[in-house]
Order: structure tokens, then sequence, then C-alpha cells
């Protein structure tokens, strides 16, 4: 198949899995408001002009023009005005919260019987369930969505399987021309083995893992040693010794390590000159949730240092410095990346199938953390104003003061424009970056 369709492929799956994620998150604020009898006007997905639209019960559903996020729509999100007893009603969505505070002729009276049924007058255990449901709900598909990763497909691990061998030896950091005189054969070029071979058998010992082998040639330089490979069904069995060479020491992260100078650090070890195949093997579901708590634990770190970070992209793009590869992207990015993944068609297709489902799970863990952020217009800005609400009302009752009532997070309304035009300005510097310096991940 051709990469440019395999790239079209690839944005469409993550395209499809981010409006997916996003239209969850809405019912999983939609749900606990369904369930605690508040009334529930719209819930849409996209913004801009209706482009299909049906209602049931009360509640109206459809499709908007933008397909950029999605709302929940409301009664009585915010008290009444003093003036006028009137609700008006609001949205999870980020963006139409915004739209529908502008519009002063969207204010809506509470309809008979609906007394009740605003969300204002929820308790506030009632209110942090509804507005978390959102996060909960993509916090549920990202952990959904590893496990598919880890146990349907598998992480990618070394096999006892021969990839490629090195023709000549050469020192970190320096390049040797295979057909000069200058080639020193590695111990495995010496020995004819050769990429495909299957390595059975070292010093005499039953190989059964790629990690067991290397640790046995690391530990034999200098010594001459048998080696068996199985070949076209056949086993081939010779010597090598391995040379003793400078090898990267690689950290718990996966990357060469660094001393306390900040050098990149080697050690003498055995060399053979071998590389290994990878498969995908089935994790247990025990490894599910170490890696999903990995994974929020990263998004965490992205987000407590977002300024710094978008102050990098920013000076990246109107620059000649490169893409920090660990640093925030926009959709645009995303879908450059997913089409990428998919274009690689010298990658297995499992594999390429199983770090798409597992780029769709960072997202969701992305949208949870980041809507936690304890600021309006996200959730997390209503979760904070309802925790106020219950420790002012704890206060007065302490004191013998009458109750507060609900906090009005209307209140807030200045710092929501002044938040979301940050977050629109923060999305706009991130397509331009993503456009002109893309993040570059594969070399």
């Amino acid at each position: 198949m051709s990469p440019v369709i395999l790239f079209i492929i690839g944005v469409v799956f993550v395209a499809v899995g981010i409006a997916v994620s996003i239209a969850l998150h809405e019912v999983g604020h939609l749900l606990p408001a369904k369930l605690f009898k508040v009334r529930v006007t719209k819930y849409m997905i996209g913004f801009g002009p209706t482009l299909w639209s049906t209602k049931k019960g009360e509640t109206e559903y459809g499709f908007k023009a933008l397909p950029l996020g999605g709302y929940v729509s409301m009664i009585g999100m915010y008290p009444p005005n003093k003036e006028d007893g009137s609700v008006r009603p609001s949205s999870t969505g980020m963006f139409q919260t915004l739209a529908t505070e502008a519009r002063s002729m969207a204010h809506e009276e509470v309809g008979p019987g609906d007394e009740n049924r605003v969300f204002y007058r929820l308790p506030v255990w009632k209110k942090i369930i509804v507005m978390l449901g959102g996060p909960a709900m993509n916090l549920l598909i990202g952990v959904v969505l590893t496990a598919v990763m880890l146990m349907g497909f598998g992480l990618a691990e070394p096999t006892t399987t021969i990839a490629d061998v090195s023709k000549c030896q050469v020192k970190a950091g320096e390049t040797v021309d295979p057909n000069s005189a200058d080639c020193k054969l590695t111990p495995a070029a010496a020995a004819h083995i050769k990429p495909n071979d299957v390595i059975t058998a070292f010093d005499g010992k039953a190989v059964t893992s790629w990690d067991e082998l290397t640790g046995w040639i690391r530990a034999s330089a200098g010594r001459e040693v048998s080696i068996t490979v199985q070949r076209n069904g056949a086993p081939v069995t010779t010597t090598v010794t391995p040379v003793l060479s400078a090898r990267p020491v690689v950290g718990a992260d996966g990357r060469q390590a660094k001393d306390d100078a900040g050098k990149l650090m080697y050690q003498d070890v055995g060399f053979l000159g071998i590389g290994a195949q990878t498969a995908l093997v089935p994790q247990p579901a025990s490894a599910v949730l170490p890696m999903a708590g990995e994974n929020i634990r990263q998004v965490a770190g992205v987000i407590l240092n977002l300024p710094a970070r978008v102050a990098g992209v920013a000076k990246a793009a109107f620059s000649e410095e490169p893409r920090d590869p660990n640093g925030p992207i926009s959709v645009v990015g995303v879908g450059r990346v997913a089409g990428e993944v998919a274009a690689m068609e010298e990658v297995p297709a499992q594999s390429r199938l199983a770090a798409l489902v597992g780029l769709i799970a960072g997202l969701n863990f992305a949208l949870a953390v980041f809507n936690l952020v304890p600021l309006l217009p996200l959730d997390g800005g209503h979760i904070a104003g309802a925790l106020y609400e219950a420790v002012r009302r704890r206060v007065a009752k302490l004191f013998g003061k009458p109750d507060p009532g609900a906090f009005d997070i209307a209140k807030m309304l200045p710092v929501t424009y002044v938040v979301a035009a940050l977050l629109m300005g923060m999305g706009a510097l991130l397509i331009y970056a993503d456009i002109v310096k893309p993040v570059n991940l594969f070399g």
C-alpha cells in the first residue's frame, strides 16, 4: 500500500479516536447529571452550526460543524440572578461555556417542576461527581486501551533471532568504511553468523532470552566459546571470541546514562557484533496499571512545567533550535505522528497498530489530567468551586452563621476569559509550531 495512503489512514484512525474520546468524556458528565435528575438540555459533539440533531426526552443530541470538542448543557450550573431570579444554563465544554455566558439573551427560565433539577442545588459531592465524570471517563478509556495494547498486542522485546550482523569493529564515536582495509571484522562476522539465524546455545548453555545471551557475551571478552544457531531449519555450531569493547551504559529509562559531569558513560565489555530482531510479547494484566500510572506521571510532569515547555516551543518555532520531542504538541502534531507511524512499512503492521492504540491511550490520559487543572473553564475549576462552597458552608455552620448557599462560580468569569484566551493562544502556537517545526520522533 502507498505510504501516502498509510499516512492518511493513520491520521484518520487517531482523529476518530480523539473524537470518540471527547464524545465519551461528555458522556461521563451526562450520565451522572441525569442520574442526579439535573435537567440536561443538550449533548453536542463539536462546535459551531448544528449539522444534525435529534431530541430524545428533554435532551437534544447532535453533531456540529467543527469537530474540535463537545459539551453537555445543564440548567442552572450557576445560581440565579439576584435581580430577576432567572437561571443561566451552562455547559461542561470549555468554549461553549464562554459562548453561553457571552450571550445574555441565552438565559433560560426554569420550567415548571425544574426548581429542584438545577445543577447549583446539588449537594457538593454530587457536583464533584458530575464534573469528575468526564476526566474519569478518559482515565478509564486510557486504562482500557493500555490493557489492549499490552495484553492484546504486547510490548516489543528482543528475541534470540538475529536482525543484523555488524561487519566492522568500530570504537564509540567513530566510523569505518566496511570496504576499507581499516575494517577489522567483528567476531560474529568472522564466524559467518548471518541475519535470521536463531541462537539456541552459547558456551554450552541453552539460550532462552536475549537479555540472558547479552549478559553471557559481555562476560566472555577474550575467551573462545561455542555458539549454536538454527539456520534454515538445521543447527550450525561454530566458535567465537568476543572482543573487549567500550559499549554504552544504558539506564533504567532505556537511554544512555551520563556521569556527574554530564558526559555519556561507557564500559568495557565483551562484544560480538549482532543485533536482535524484536517481536510483540503479550504482557500480564499486572503490567497495565503500572504503565498507566507512568503515563499519568509523565503527563502531569509536562503540565506542571507547561509555561516553560510552551516557551521552549515558541523559541524553537521562531529559531533554528530543534523541538523537544517530550514537549507539548497540538492535534496537528498528533495527527502527523500517527501518520508517520502508520507509514513505516519496515515495521510490522501489528506493531504500528499497537503504537496507534497506545497513542490514543496517552491522549486520554492527557485529557484526564489536563481537565483536572483547577482553573475555569476546565472541569477542575468547577470542582475547585464546589470544594470552596463546601468549605464556606462548613465554616459558616461552625461559627453559627447563616448558610451562604451555593457559590456563584460565575464571579470567576473574568478569570475564565483570561485562561481561555491563554489556552487558545497556546493552541494556536502549538499548531503553528507543528506545521513549521514539527517534532522529529523518528530521526
